[in-house]
């Protein structure tokens, strides 16, 4: 419990300022949805998957589709079925009752498929870590291709991991491609 109590008062109030400039934001989105229509050819969908998280994680997910970030114009969408998905955003650490579950949804997803582990406890368990009730991280469960630490992460810095994440599916492209070319 004390370490629990010390990283709230390490971490304080997490609110941010909205931007300051409108305009580089702009041509920020212009660039960030022309690079995801070249490498996908649509929208960018993700499957959002909450493994046993406190929902810290969940609320700056949510934030990234208030006007300030604007995800949707972006060209990404969330979906709610994984058979529509491009990619799973699992937040928490897994849970013993959520790691088939987990599975059930990584099969499901079609390749060529991104998983991307949010906050601590996706990428190594966090305050929760490995126990009887919990698997630890998400990699524990299945291969993550980016992880994003912070306890909750901005939202800046989920859309940068997803934006990371998505020029991964642009290397696996090429790199499949030059196989069927070899």
């Amino acid at each position: 419990m004390l370490h629990i109590l010390t990283q709230i008062a390490r971490t304080g109030n997490r609110s941010e300022a909205p931007p300051t400039d409108e305009g580089a934001l702009r041509v920020e989105r212009e660039h960030i949805q022309a690079e995801i229509l070249q490498i996908l050819g649509k929208a960018l969908m993700i499957r959002q998957v909450d493994a046993g998280s406190c929902n810290g994680c969940e609320l700056e997910i949510h934030a990234l589709n208030n006007p300030c970030y604007n995800i949707e114009g972006l060209g990404i969408k969330f979906v709610a079925s994984p058979r529509h998905a491009d990619m799973l955003l699992v937040t928490g650490p897994v849970t013993r009752n959520m790691e088939v579950a987990l599975r059930r949804t990584y099969d499901a997803v079609p390749g060529p498929k991104l998983v991307v582990a949010v906050g601590d406890c996706g990428c190594n368990g966090g305050i929760f870590g490995e126990s009887y009730a919990s698997c630890g991280g998400v990699g524990k469960v299945l291969p993550v291709d980016v992880v994003i630490p912070g306890c909750p992460p901005e939202p800046i810095e989920i859309l940068r991991g997803i934006l990371v994440a998505v020029g991964r599916i642009a290397s696996k492209h090429a790199q499949a491609s030059a196989r069927d070319n070899a």
